[in-house]
């Protein structure tokens, strides 16, 4: 595997990151993982499955939350599969493309995240402040275009990412400090001038997930004003719950993103391992964890899971 010179424009394949004296520990790492990936893949359908069964639950707040499913099993499915093989059998290159292809697909499919979070937030928003009129302004139409805007969203903010890394030459090393490609991992090994791409790239992220993040706060402030109007403190609590959940899943989708852009923008003397794991936590984090939010919080899917549960133990006896 020569590393390429100067003349070259684009490398034939990166190097994954690897934990430097812990590639022993890799079987046990990828168990690790694969059993948290078959956890978020199992509790993401069991989501979807069970609000298309379920008839209360035909309402935006839950359409939505079948989109996070439908993109955290997008997400985890464009990464950990490639991740394993690594692991398992020491696969560590992947072409230049392919690598293209797993950033375009990890940065759009986060920004169609954040879009769908603020979507949640905005429904939170006018079922507490306006509640008669919610029916109307969240319908099933409004909230199919939300969801085919959010993809939009994503991919044309996040498409010129790649494009913009295709004409750089890489001719330095070619190890990446994650099990995956981003952005600004592939940007940084470019022996070229990124100005355009950390602009961009930082543009994208500013006018995306930022402004997304401001406008959540922004709607539950707005919501608290309105909760903390009520006189009964009983109420003020109800109201409030429902909002539990969606602050839950909100906080696991950009807790790991921020402590990830941390890392990268001031973690380079941190050791490999501070990275793996950061990254890995960003890419399955939301994934694991929204399906059991929701299911901890949400009496329908609560019943419905048992349910299953008491139809499948029938069945095997």
């Amino acid at each position: 595997m020569p590393f390429l010179n100067s003349s070259d424009l684009s490398p034939s394949s990166f190097i994954l990151a690897s934990i430097p004296g812990l590639e022993a520990a890799h079987f046990w790492m990828s168990i690790l993982l694969c059993s948290m990936y078959i956890l978020a893949v199992t509790g993401n359908c069991v989501v979807m499955l069970i609000v298309k069964m379920e008839p209360s639950l035909h309402a935006p707040m839950y359409f939505f939350l079948c989109m996070l499913a439908a993109i955290d099993l997008a997400l985890s499915t464009s990464t950990v599969p490639r991740i394993l093989c690594f692991y398992w059998f020491d696969t560590r290159e992947i072409s230049f493309s392919a690598c293209l292809v797993q950033m375009f697909l990890i940065h759009t499919l986060s920004a169609i995240e954040s879009t769908v979070l603020l979507a949640m937030a905005v429904d939170r928003y006018v079922a507490i402040c306006h509640p008669l009129r919610h029916a109307a302004i969240l319908t099933t139409t409004t909230t199919a275009k939300v969801g085919l805007v959010a993809m939009a969203r994503g991919v044309l903010f996040f498409l010129p990412l790649p494009l913009l890394l295709l004409p750089l030459p890489f001719c330095s090393s070619r190890m990446l400090s994650h099990s995956f490609c981003l952005h600004q991992d592939v940007m940084n090994l470019a022996c070229a001038n990124t100005t355009p791409n950390v602009v961009y790239g930082l543009t994208a992220i500013l006018l995306v997930m930022g402004l997304d993040a401001v406008l959540i706060c922004l709607s539950y402030v707005l919501i608290l004003k309105a909760v903390l109007r009520l006189a009964s403190w009983k109420e003020r609590v109800k109201m409030f719950s429902t909002c539990v959940a969606h602050i839950c899943v909100v906080l696991a989708f950009y807790v790991p993103l921020i402590g990830l852009s941390v890392v990268h923008r001031f973690g380079k003397d941190l050791a490999p391992l501070v990275h793996i794991i950061m990254g890995n936590v960003y890419i399955l984090a939301p994934a694991v964890l929204n399906p059991i939010i929701y299911g901890v919080r949400t009496k329908q899917i609560q019943r419905r899971i048992l349910s299953l549960i008491h139809i499948y133990d029938r069945a095997a006896q």
